[in-house]
């Protein structure tokens, strides 16, 4: 270990925590899910971070801890990274202060309360414990509304009561927001894409999505369209996922991405300036 690693190991923090921070900020740039180490078919879910027991390797430092904490879009990951990121603050100044920011800055006001009630209480083993519980049931009861949610926007699809691009929109927000794993996702998916009474243009436009999910998903979808049986609609939608993961696609869908990031860029920079 380099002397300048050492340091920044001495300060509870790692060179390889750094660089992952600045991953997951990537990520939400990017609109890509955060992914389990070294297992990019497997979304990071709240309850990783909530299991104390389970190794996630870099993630484990403060600094994409309070990343996820401060800018993920939802409210049960952030609550969930800054739970496990709470411990790591007692006895090092450093880190606690990194987790007074997260309170600060943090677009939650569950987190922000989280922070609020574990710092009151200096870090103590009982504050952290009871607010990792009160994370817990929170996870478990968002995903529950969220499931509930996708449930009856699928059943307004089937009976007329809600419009195709709605449904779709919804369909990506709902599933995203409510950290569904992967398998399940993909399976829910395949089964729109294959079910004979979904409209064509709906399935269009969930393939219009098809960039929003992680590589291996989108293979597993592909696989499982190839290998349907025989139909007029599944030869047009083998048509339609060719020319999405062709090369000419993929390079347009880069192109996009790289401006939407841009013009993020300068937003914010104009932000700052006024």
């Amino acid at each position: 270990m380099s002397q300048k690693d050492s340091i920044i190991k001495d300060l509870g923090m790692t060179q390889g925590g750094l660089k992952t921070a600045l991953a997951v900020r990537e990520s939400y740039h990017s609109g890509e899910p955060v992914c389990v180490p070294d297992d990019p078919s497997r979304i990071l879910l709240p309850e990783y971070l909530i299991n104390t027991g389970l190794d996630l390797g870099e993630f484990d430092d403060p600094l994409p801890l309070a990343m996820m904490a401060t800018r993920d879009p939802e409210s049960p990951m952030a609550l969930a990274a800054a739970t496990r990121m709470s411990p790591k603050s007692s006895g090092n100044k450093l880190v606690a202060g990194v987790f007074g920011l997260v309170g600060e800055k943090t677009r939650h006001p569950l987190v922000k309360r989280a922070v609020a009630l574990v710092s009151e209480n200096d870090f103590s083993p009982k504050a952290i414990a009871f607010v990792r519980g009160k994370a817990s049931q929170f996870i478990v009861q968002t995903r529950e509304q969220y499931s509930a949610a996708l449930k009856q926007n699928l059943r307004s699809l089937l009976e007329g009561d809600i419009e195709p691009r709605i449904f779709v929109r919804e369909f990506f927000e709902l599933t995203e927001a409510g950290n569904l794993r992967s398998d399940v996702r993909q399976r829910l998916i395949t089964s729109l894409l294959l079910a004979e009474s979904v409209r064509p243009g709906i399935k269009f436009l969930m393939l219009e999505n098809f960039y929003r999910l992680p590589v291996p998903t989108r293979k597993g979808i592909v696989s499982s369209v190839s290998n349907a049986p025989v139909s007029s609609h599944i030869e047009i939608l083998k048509e339609e996922l060719r020319w999405i993961i062709s090369p000419e696609r993929q390079a347009q869908v880069a192109q996009t991405q790289t401006a939407n990031k841009a013009q993020s860029a300068k937003n914010t920079k104009t932000n700052i300036v006024h």
